[in-house]
């Protein structure tokens, strides 16, 4: 479909998506923007009803496709969004759509396309294993294959993002959108040159699963050995062959965000928006302090909101733990009564919050010489989480911080 990623094509797109999206206007973050020295904005697509942008794409597409395509079944490969966006999609239509995700999808997004009356069908441990069993089911069965993102058609609904960015906020200087199988970067990035040449597209992709990188890179598309990432909606090894040359063209860089700072993002979006995101969306948000810009209208596109309550807890532990809010320290003490009280009012006396302790007699031979006592505790940060480690040391014992497990 070369006709597909045209202004008039994208202005069609914007139309046809109305009727099933909802409006995600942008959200002006002053802790973001105090953070980086930018205006920064977030493009709310986490608050989409299926809980991410893909149902733009599906629905577009499957409103190109003729009534005959429809009829016989529609069928795709996703890890969540995109198959939430076909089945929602489908479900409109009235057409059956089956639903092939990986095993290793949340709970939470395998019962919500469940949710909206499509077969799902579990298969392969990544992405791309899901992608070729789709692949065969249609051509057995006769299915019409919905792409997640390797496709035009696709593409171009997604890009319909840019066209509510634009019309909300025309002086945007850069919009930083996250990259999976590159569907959405390849939508925006083309609709905003299209819209503003001397606009800034930046990519950002998990550093587990940099596969549009490394394709650039290269010059062609490659293919991954392998992805590592808690970003699971981004977790592909290899983008798209046919979206490739517009992102060549019309991305201006991309930028790698380690796990780590997907974790802190998280909290950073949760206690100042009161928003969840899921690891994917946060890409962007994370990207926003490995900018070299200042002063400029950037708009972060948060992709997705759609995260399982058991990630969610753990994404929450580990932020707590990275930004010193939670930490344990092991002391050694003599193994005699009052020593564990005292231990107890040194850290009262800095006010510490001890949420766990672990008292280990046979950390030495000799017990009236030590044991350990391994000390979980609750601060306000960095500074107060010295100022206890001090405290210890002040009052004769050796603290030692050791890797903390809730």
């Amino acid at each position: 479909m070369s006709d597909m990623l045209t202004l008039e094509k994208f202005e069609e797109a914007s139309e046809i998506v109305k009727k099933v999206t909802s409006e995600t206007k942008l959200i002006f973050s002053e802790f973001l923007s105090n953070q980086t020295g930018n205006k920064v904005y977030l493009k709310p697509e986490n608050m989409q009803l299926t809980g991410a942008y893909k149902l733009r794409g599906a629905y577009y597409k499957i409103s190109t496709l003729s009534s005959e395509e429809r009829e016989k079944g529609l069928i795709t490969a996703s890890a969540g969004n995109h198959a939430q966006g076909v089945a929602y999609a489908a479900k409109k239509y009235g057409v059956h759509a089956s639903i092939v995700m990986p095993t290793t999808t949340p709970l939470m997004k395998v019962n919500r396309t469940k949710s909206y009356g499509a077969e799902v069908i579990l298969k392969g441990n990544v992405y791309d294993e899901a992608c070729e069993y789709a692949y065969q089911l249609a051509e057995e069965k006769g299915y019409t294959f919905i792409h997640p993102f390797d496709d035009l058609a696709v593409a171009t609904g997604q890009g319909t993002i840019a066209m509510e960015i634009f019309k909300e906020l025309p002086l945007v200087d850069m919009i930083l959108v996250p990259i999976g199988g590159g569907g959405l970067a390849t939508g925006v990035s083309t609709l905003a040159k299209l819209l503003n040449p001397k606009i800034k597209v930046i990519g950002v992709e998990p550093a587990g699963a940099n596969c549009m990188q490394e394709s650039l890179k290269a010059g062609e598309v490659v293919t991954l050995p392998g992805v590592n990432t808690i970003a699971d909606g981004t977790a592909v090894k290899t983008p798209g062959k046919n979206i490739f040359p517009y992102i060549r063209e019309n991305l201006d860089d991309i930028i790698t965000i380690p796990d780590e700072e997907l974790v802190v993002a998280f909290l950073d979006i949760v206690e100042n928006h009161k928003m969840v995101v899921e690891n994917s969306g946060l890409l962007t948000v994370a990207a926003l302090r490995h900018l070299d810009v200042k002063n400029k209208r950037v708009v972060s596109i948060l992709s997705g909101g759609n995260m399982d309550i058991i990630t969610m807890s753990s994404v929450v532990q580990q932020g707590l733990i990275f930004r010193d809010r939670i930490f344990t320290v092991s002391v050694l003490l003599p193994d005699k009564p009052g020593e564990l009280t005292k231990v107890s009012e040194v850290i009262a006396s800095q006010n510490g919050n001890v949420i766990k302790l672990e008292h280990n007699q046979f950390v030495s031979i000799n017990r009236n010489a030590a044991v350990e006592l391994r000390i979980t505790l609750e601060t306000f940060g960095t500074e107060h989480k010295n100022q206890i480690i001090k405290a210890l040391e002040e009052n004769g014992y050796k603290p030692r911080q050791v890797r903390t497990n809730i």
